[in-house]
């Protein structure tokens, strides 16, 4: 009954602070994050560790689902060059960059340790990314780059801390055997979410007429790719998406416009209330977290935390800004069939370089370290890595989330003075 409440409790503070997010000129995420922190303090409330399982099986699948669904698949492959940079190669140059700084920085944080922390926090959130940017004007471009990377980035992220984890663990790391399972699980993943994707169009196609069954099904095969994905050890991430962006094709054809209203306002009040308890339970971690630190070495491992962010920013920013200068001389040279609508300009690049705030997979993912290792020994730093890791989600979620507004407004200010 006691737990009841406090779920009941949570919902009323998430429905809340929504409401007023508005009026209060902040991101509602922002607000449920400073929130869920308070909440975590208070004594009367019990320890809320957040469980991966939870987050991997219950609130992804129908949150990237989503996001792939509502994505222009036209626009998706245009900048399909840009999208696949973003989440291939700079996942892999931010876990190699963090681990440096890690490496370097932080007494005791071995290689293998630090290339632990690099992949956990190497990928941006599609969660935070769609969250803090909804409304806030930005081009069609710059918000298919941005969905579209946080969607895919997720697979790379996670097959690289899957090798980390294992080198701690004592496993040799083989670069050609590392690349041949990446190859597999992506591409194992992206076959499941086509074939799942076409057994759900086999089937809306003939239940589309009964709406109460065609939404069940849309809201159950989320959740069944993923799973049937996963237990192949392929990436059940990048099959949720691929099968949202099939289905998103489908539906502009086979559904009525009735059919369509009524689907979205259910995945609109699901998807609000999954990504509020995200937003407060990544808050209310942090008091959780804080109590495992050394009272004497808290503000050191935050000062820590500070510069692997900056780190991180750096490194995006320089990629982004990378690719848009390759970009212009392909452009210009006739080489790649690069076209001019795949273009970044000095906006959508910074925009895109400050909107790369990590969230509730990183925060999943550093949670679900092994205590042990396999030969029973305690898993080295692990307190450490979480918290540190929290500790950068912070910093980009309120950070980033904060200035972002401010930024995007400059840059239209920007514009129409020159206009």
């Amino acid at each position: 009954m006691e737990n009841y409440s406090i779920v009941l409790f949570i919902l009323f503070i998430m429905i809340t602070i929504s409401a007023l997010s508005d009026k209060m000129k902040l991101p509602y995420p922002i607000l449920l994050i400073i929130m869920g922190m308070a909440v975590g303090f208070i004594p009367a409330i019990p320890d809320v560790e957040l469980s991966p399982d939870i987050v991997f099986l219950l609130f992804l699948p129908p949150l990237l689902y989503d996001a792939a669904f509502n994505i222009s698949y036209r626009s998706f492959r245009t900048h399909f060059n840009t999208i696949t940079t973003l989440a291939v190669s700079l996942v892999f140059l931010t876990a190699a960059a963090i681990a440096a700084a890690a490496h370097f920085l932080i007494p005791g944080m071995t290689w293998p340790l630090a290339f632990v922390l690099g992949s956990i926090l190497s990928a941006t959130d599609a969660v935070a990314a769609i969250s803090i940017t909804k409304g806030l004007g930005l081009s069609h471009k710059t918000n298919t780059i941005l969905e579209g990377e946080s969607l895919v980035n997720d697979a790379s992220a996670l097959v690289s801390y899957q090798f980390a984890v294992a080198a701690v663990s004592g496993t040799a790391f083989v670069l050609w055997k590392a690349s041949l399972q990446f190859v597999i699980m992506m591409a194992g993943g992206f076959l499941i979410g086509v074939v799942m994707g076409k057994m759900l169009q086999f089937i809306l196609k003939r239940v589309h007429d009964n709406h109460i069954v065609s939404i069940s099904f849309m809201l159950l095969t989320p959740f069944v790719t993923y799973q049937i994905a996963e237990e192949m050890h392929v990436s059940g991430v990048l099959a949720v998406v691929v099968q949202g962006l099939l289905i998103a094709r489908l539906s502009n054809a086979a559904f009525g416009d009735r059919l369509k209203q009524e689907m979205r306002s259910v995945w609109d009040i699901i998807i609000f209330l999954l990504n509020g308890l995200i937003f407060l339970f990544i808050g209310m971690q942090l008091p959780y977290v804080v109590k495992k630190i050394e009272p004497g070495q808290m503000w050191t491992y935050v000062g820590y935390a500070f510069i692997i962010t900056v780190v991180a920013l750096i490194v995006r920013l320089s990629r982004v800004f990378l690719q848009k200068i390759n970009l212009d001389r392909a452009f210009r040279h006739g080489r790649g069939r690069i076209k001019e609508s795949e273009l970044l300009d000095f906006k959508n690049s910074l925009i895109i370089s400050w909107s790369g705030m990590r969230g509730i997979v990183s925060l999943a993912t550093a949670i679900g370290l092994p205590v042990t290792l396999g030969n029973g020994h305690p898993f080295p730093e692990r307190d450490v890595i979480i918290f540190l890791s929290i500790n950068v989600v912070l910093f980009t979620l309120i950070g980033q989330g904060i200035t972002l507004p401010w930024l995007v407004r400059k840059l239209k200010d920007n514009n129409s003075e020159r206009l």
